[in-house]
């Protein structure tokens, strides 16, 4: 006798599809719920500025920058000591570090930004016009209520340009280095600029003390105090570059044209490993200020950060403005 499609149990073709995509639809639903990480486990995504974003926050977001100032951010085991991100002359922390606080963020480092050296020109966005040893003291307090609220025992330190020169009165004359792994310059002022000649041309004609009378009158003594030879460069190095305690990375370009010569970037100690950009990236074009969004630097800074290996080459690619 011949069954049929019902007496063997069997369902029609249209039910058998039914099913089958049905099932289908639940394991592929099942598989995403397992794949996919909770919300809360995961880590949130900062977007990474550019050039035009930080033009942008340099107008309308001079004290705010993403992925920095999170104070409810716990440092990881794998990232237990927070970063503090110090802005150079003439920007704010929104400009300076549009793209450096986000990446940063993102892997999974505890950022904070402050800005300093204020004064009546600087309309809440043009910082470093101060004196520095004031605008130390401000790192100080900031560095104090990092360690305060997240409750680590020391904070590393990246600075670009003045930056880059000001945490060093703070680690030689504050206390500092007590409180300071490690710290990372970005063409830093260290030791003083010419200005390409500009200094030693005033020098030469007599003219510089006049001009740095007219920078002092509108307040503008971190100026000054930047300058080749100036009382408070030689006063900072009359003992040395560097403290014992944190271990310093300098990272210049040989294209500066604000910091000259480019080896005034430069540290000695033997706590220091001093980087040219174009030794690992020769046509590097990036210029002083092209440093906060140039690839090879900020390279160089997570792993100075991080693994500081220092047989890390960066890739070549991704250059900053050659400004």
């Amino acid at each position: 006798m011949r069954l049929t499609r019902r007496d063997r149990g069997d369902r029609p073709p249209v039910a058998r599809r039914r099913t089958w995509i049905a099932s289908a639809a639940a394991a592929t639903a099942l598989a995403l719920l397992v794949a996919a990480p909770s919300a809360t486990a995961s880590t949130p995504a900062y977007p990474v500025g550019d050039l035009g974003t930080a033009v942008s926050n340099f107008l309308l977001s001079p004290d705010a920058v993403a992925g920095a100032n999170g104070w409810h951010c716990t440092p990881s085991p794998q990232h237990p000591t927070p970063v503090v991100l110090v802005h150079a002359t003439f920007v704010d922390l929104g400009a300076n570090w549009a793209v450096l606080s986000p990446t940063l963020a993102n892997e999974g480092y505890c950022v904070y930004a402050f800005n300093y050296g204020m004064n009546w020109l600087s309309a809440g966005r043009i910082g470093g016009l101060g004196d520095i040893p004031q605008s130390a003291r401000t790192l100080q307090s900031f560095v104090d209520t990092v360690l305060r609220r997240t409750g680590a025992s020391k904070v590393d330190l990246v600075g670009h340009s003045q930056g880059g020169l000001m945490p060093n009165y703070y680690l030689k004359r504050l206390g500092g280095a007590a409180k300071v792994g490690r710290f990372v310059a970005l063409a830093p002022s260290n030791h003083g600029t010419t200005l390409n000649g500009i200094v030693t041309l005033g020098q030469n004609l007599n003219a510089l003390g006049f001009a740095n009378n007219v920078l002092s009158l509108l307040q503008l003594p971190g100026l000054v105090q930047q300058e080749q030879g100036s009382a408070f460069e030689q006063a900072l190095f009359r003992d040395g570059d560097t403290v014992p305690g944190p271990r310093y990375t300098v990272i210049e370009t040989n294209k500066d044209t604000v910091v000259t010569p480019y080896t005034h970037a430069f540290l000695s100690g033997p706590a220091v490993r001093n980087i040219l950009i174009q030794d690992q990236c020769a046509d590097d074009p990036v210029g002083h200020v092209g440093m906060f969004a140039d690839s090879p630097t900020l390279q160089n800074v997570l792993n100075a950060l991080g693994a500081d290996d220092p047989a890390f080459r960066a890739t070549c690619s991704g250059y900053g403005l050659p400004l």
